[in-house]
């Protein structure tokens, strides 16, 4: 399987990943936000769990159990359990950034309760992303040792298991935006002062563009997979570059609208 993007040995396609890590760098960084202002106690005086139960409450969910889990940052909704996990860091900690961070996931459990699309959509395709995040480089490695048609058929499935990584990453944008509303639930309970809210909205924006680097570099990766390859491995059945760009095309179209 030739790849047509090599010139006297150098990639050029690598420009694309080298992008992505610029991106990463800099945008602000989610644990350093997070560590700043967990050094300014909230006026509340309220953990990030009894914040969490406040909020959980105001919005009438008595279903979702919150739960303290180990680790820095590793908080979560899970829809499935109902369970509201809450780091180390967040649980039993009285700093603004906690509540927000608890604000935040409270966000998930109201898009639960009301059907946010994105996130019903996200939770359905967990099981299918994380397949395709498993087998893509396989798949693609594998293809490179075999005859042109068979290494077609493996490179092409690889790059498709990864476009719903991608996937996967782009609807999680409109997830992670909408979910500031558990936030705003807060503020508007009375529970952050006016003086609180920009450290909040610090900590809860870098998390979020922590997201959007992440998409951003999948995306370009994706791109660099359908160059690299797409031109010399097209099946008689199957275009992967109108296939992939299709899909991408679509769903950032639909991501974008849930997010405005």
């Amino acid at each position: 399987i030739t790849m047509p993007y090599y010139y006297y040995g150098f990639d050029p396609t690598y420009f694309l990943v080298i992008i992505g890590a610029v991106i990463c760098m800099m945008l602000p960084q989610d644990k350093s936000t997070y560590n700043k202002y967990s050094q300014y106690r909230s006026a509340s005086g309220m953990t990030g769990a009894q914040a969490a139960q406040r909020i959980l409450n105001s919005a009438g969910i008595y279903d979702v159990t919150i739960q303290h889990v180990s680790g820095n940052l590793t908080d979560h909704y899970n829809p499935s359990a109902k369970t509201l996990n809450l780091s180390d860091s967040v649980y039993n900690s009285t700093s603004v950034a906690a509540v927000g961070v608890a604000a935040h996931e409270c966000g998930h459990a109201i898009q639960h309760q009301n059907s946010y699309f994105p996130l019903t959509l996200r939770t359905a395709i967990v099981p299918v992303a994380n397949l395709g995040s498993t087998l893509a480089w396989p798949l693609i490695l594998i293809g490179l040792f075999f005859t042109r048609n068979t290494g077609a058929v493996l490179i092409n499935l690889g790059i498709i298991c990864f476009s719903f990584a991608v996937i996967f990453q782009l609807v999680t944008l409109p997830v992670e935006f909408n979910a500031l509303q558990g936030h705003c639930a807060f503020r508007r309970a009375g529970h952050l002062s006016d003086s609180e809210l920009p450290y909040t909205k610090k900590v809860l924006k870098a998390a979020a563009l922590t997201y959007v680097a992440s998409a951003a570099a999948a995306i370009l990766q994706l791109l660099r997979l359908v160059l690299l390859f797409g031109e010399e491995t097209v099946t008689d059945s199957v275009n992967t570059r109108e296939l992939i760009l299709g899909i991408l095309m679509e769903v950032t179209k639909e991501a974008v609208t849930a997010i405005l």
